[in-house]
């Protein structure tokens, strides 16, 4: 969503409540509840940061070593905390290193205020030093995008943009404020935005659809959920269980929608998608109503859509009326809140238990669990697993910690299997896939929810790309236990390297630097092993530990990842090896 419409700034306040803009800055921040931000400092953001340095106990910075840090540790503390995130940074490079994260967060759906520094306004389009076009770029990758020319026009936009970051599908929202806007001076007077024109957050969900797909889960004899992030975002997780319950309906999860459901719960039936299990996979041809809740079958799930689902009769709840229709046909489209539309739709659904239908699902896990999970999680030579290693944490956490996860095979081996308790656990890049997002995402996390254990599972990959924000665990003291499982490859590559390209492993293998020595450097804890018989002891010694952890597991080299449904391949056609 962009606009070109300056807003209406006409109401003034008593000559009391003139400050600057740059002060209005921190003031709107505060009006939204805003009590920490992520930022890099420049010289066309630098009167905001000398607000920001007046207002130091109000407003906590957290100085990243890179703007793409910043966004990523933005999406953490919103993730882990369910409110919205908060970075700034200056023009140009500043602004620019930005977009990764802006974009990630985009598709995935996480509430996110950004505020750029943008050089003066009367140099604006004559390629000064430092001023690159934020509105051409990010309106492609933001839910609004807005430059600020005028100190009279912050204290509205800013009420705009936290109302759509966080409003119906959440996503981020960019602030461009010029210096003359910064330095110029204005009548303040905020208030909160609870409308847009044009933007309907909340669409109302009619009645007779709701009929139409009670109806259908009524006839059904095979009926089947697949759940997303959206039940996450709406806090809808009492609402999709009562209805799981009710109904008997088996209950299969996307990465982005783990952890809305106990991963222990008896209607939990595990993971979809490419590199996940084996009967939630399969059952999506064989199920005669797909319900669809707070997910937009993204090709990672759906493999082949020529082959997906085409016998089932389609019920797909969703806030966002884009996603209807747009890769899966709806036979009934339930368009609203989710944890509102749950409520009404549940008192109309029949109980019911399903056995025999949930029993297709139990002889699926047995063939997965002989031909992958008990090799992957419980070998007894050569070298460790990455499975081992988190069904390890799994016994010392019990289900509570957050897990944060980097992009690659570490990711899809701890989705399939971190145990979860609680929601709001599972904190990973799921529809960009941005290497380097794990450890900034985790420093974000535990800060947004101090009172839980956060742990980052990362690849040797992933972490070298925003290893520099070690920095920040220096500077601030996150007490962020990271977990490095280490092939001294860029395993998903190699992975498809090896099943489709002849082991031609291009530009693959890693060699890496001593990872002690970084984390020594940075006055981090730290431990490496490459014996299975220290991992136990390990993970609880890293637990114990009163600070920041830096654990890291050397796993097998050519260990790949498995189920896994091939390129262009229908989900049926997941292989077990």
């Amino acid at each position: 969503m962009s606009t070109t419409t300056k807003p209406d700034t006409s109401e003034t306040s008593s000559p009391s409540n003139r400050i600057t803009g740059s002060e209005a800055v921190v003031r709107c921040l505060l009006e939204e509840g805003v009590d920490l931000i992520f930022g890099y400092p420049g010289g066309a953001i630098m009167p905001v940061y000398d607000e920001l340095y007046k207002y130091s106990d109000q407003i906590h910075h957290v100085l990243v070593r890179h703007e793409q840090g910043a966004t990523h540790a933005a999406q953490g503390y919103a993730r882990s905390s369910g409110r919205v995130g908060a970075c700034i940074a200056t023009s140009g490079p500043g602004a620019t290193n930005l977009i990764t994260g802006i974009a990630d967060a985009m598709i995935d759906s996480t509430p996110m205020v950004c505020i750029t520094g943008q050089v003066p306004k009367h140099l604006l389009g004559s390629d000064a030093f430092q001023e690159t076009d934020v509105m051409g770029i990010t309106i492609p990758v933001t839910k609004w995008s807005f430059q600020i020319t005028e100190a009279s026009e912050i204290p509205e936009v800013f009420a705009k943009a936290f109302y759509v970051a966080k409003s119906g599908r959440p996503g981020p929202v960019v602030i461009d404020i010029t210096k003359n806007a910064q330095f110029g001076e204005l009548d303040y007077q905020y208030e909160r935005c609870e409308v847009v024109k044009t933007y309907v957050a909340r669409p109302d969900v009619g009645r007779n659809e709701l009929q139409e797909a009670a109806d259908l889960i009524n006839s059904a004899e095979r009926p089947y959920i697949l759940f997303g992030q959206g039940v996450i975002l709406s806090e809808a997780e009492a609402e999709l269980k009562a209805l799981v319950e009710k109904a008997g309906i088996p209950a299969a999860w996307t990465i982005m929608g783990l952890s809305a459901m106990d991963t222990e719960h008896s209607l939990n039936v595990g993971m979809l998608g490419m590199h996940g299990n084996y009967g939630p996979n399969v059952m999506i041809n064989e199920c005669d109503v797909m319900i669809a809740i707070g997910m937009r079958f993204d090709d990672r799930v759906t493999g082949n859509l020529e082959k997906f689902a085409k016998q089932a009769k389609v019920i797909h709840l969703e806030i966002d009326r884009a996603e209807i229709d747009k890769n899966v046909k709806t036979d009934v489209a339930l368009v609203g809140d989710a944890k509102e539309v749950l409520s009404l739709l549940t008192p109309l659904v029949n109980e019911n238990s399903h056995e025999a239908w949930h029993q297709k699902f139990k002889e699926c896990d047995a063939m997965e669990f002989d031909k992958v999970i008990q090799n992957e999680c419980s070998p007894t030579e050569g070298m460790m697993t990455m499975g081992e290693v988190i069904k390890n944490l799994n016994q010392h956490t019990k289900g509570e910690a957050i897990i944060v996860t980097d992009v690659g095979q570490h990711q899809m081996v701890a989705c399939r299997y971190a145990e979860f308790k609680q929601t709001k656990s599972n904190i990973t890049s799921g529809g960009l896939g941005t290497m380097g997002f794990g450890l900034p995402a985790a420093i974000g996390a535990k800060l947004g929810a101090p009172e839980r254990q956060v742990i980052a599972v990362v690849g040797d990959g992933g972490i070298q790309m925003t290893i520099e924000e070690l920095g920040v665990i220096l500077q601030t003291d996150v007490h962020v236990k990271i977990v490095l499982l280490n092939n001294e490859f860029l395993g998903m590559v190699r992975q498809w390297q090896q099943l489709f390209f002849d082991k031609r492993y291009s530009a693959t293998e890693m060699v890496n630097p001593d990872f002690q020595k970084i984390a020594e450097a940075y006055k981090i804890e730290s431990k490496r092993i490459d014996d299975r018989a220290d991992l136990d002891q390990s993970i609880q010694d890293m637990l114990d530990h009163d600070g920041a952890y830096f654990l890291e597991v050397m796993v097998g080299k050519e260990n790949n990842v498995f189920p896994m449904v091939p390129s262009g391949a229908g989900v049926s056609e997941i292989r077990l090896e």
